[in-house]
């Protein structure tokens, strides 16, 4: 479960983003819809513990991310939250399987390597588990993304802006597979984006 109450953030110490009261149940799926400048990708940096509010919660399960230091945060976050970013990042130096292996050392989850093995089957990588990711292509570099976010089975997915550069048949693919293995860890899922395609595909919805 993710819930936030009377959550706001500033990048001058001055002027405020306010933004609504989310509840999101175990296992659900969501649609965070807005315009580009709206702070939808402020939001998702708060909901991540990426950001800290100026006032407000955000709360996972039982804990109160906010008030976690920065240490406790950073576990909880590889262990809990599984993010994907609208540009992917990678260790450059390191191969796919790798890049995943990595995030379960930062999370102090011992290293399963079936485990990864499995999860890059599932999406079609399994063939490009020791190819370096600058090698892969723009939907190979996504796939590898969505992986990496779900390899410690979070509790929560935040993907920001999955679809903003792709066409149709690639939305229609990556939102399958978010879906898809959202629900297979019974996570609960968040779509932060402002394409307008994906109105129809979530039944729950958050207009910023």
């Amino acid at each position: 479960m993710l819930q936030t109450t009377n959550l706001q953030y500033s990048y001058d110490g001055k002027s405020s983003l306010n933004f609504p009261d989310i509840r999101c149940e175990t296992g659900e799926h969501w649609l965070l819809l807005g315009q580009s400048g709206c702070g939808k990708t402020t939001l998702l940096h708060l909901l991540g513990g990426l950001l800290t509010p100026r006032q407000g919660s955000v709360v996972l399960g039982s804990t109160a991310i906010n008030t976690l230091k920065t240490s406790q945060l950073d576990k909880f976050r590889g262990k809990k939250i599984g993010i994907i970013f609208q540009t992917p990042h990678f260790v450059r130096s390191l191969r796919v399987g790798e890049n995943l292996e990595l995030a379960q050392r930062l999370a102090g989850i011992p290293v399963d390597k079936p485990h990864i093995a499995k999860l890059l089957g599932r999406l079609g990588l399994n063939h490009k588990i020791n190819a370096k990711t600058d090698a892969l292509s723009q939907g190979e570099r996504q796939r590898a993304a969505i992986a990496r976010a779900l390899v410690n089975k979070p509790e929560i997915i935040l993907a920001d802006e999955p679809t903003s550069a792709l066409d149709d048949k690639n939305t229609n693919e990556v939102i399958r597979l978010l879906e898809e293995t959202a629900t297979e860890v019974n996570a609960t899922l968040l779509v932060v984006t402002h394409d307008g395609r994906l109105k129809e595909k979530f039944g729950r919805q958050i207009l910023l």
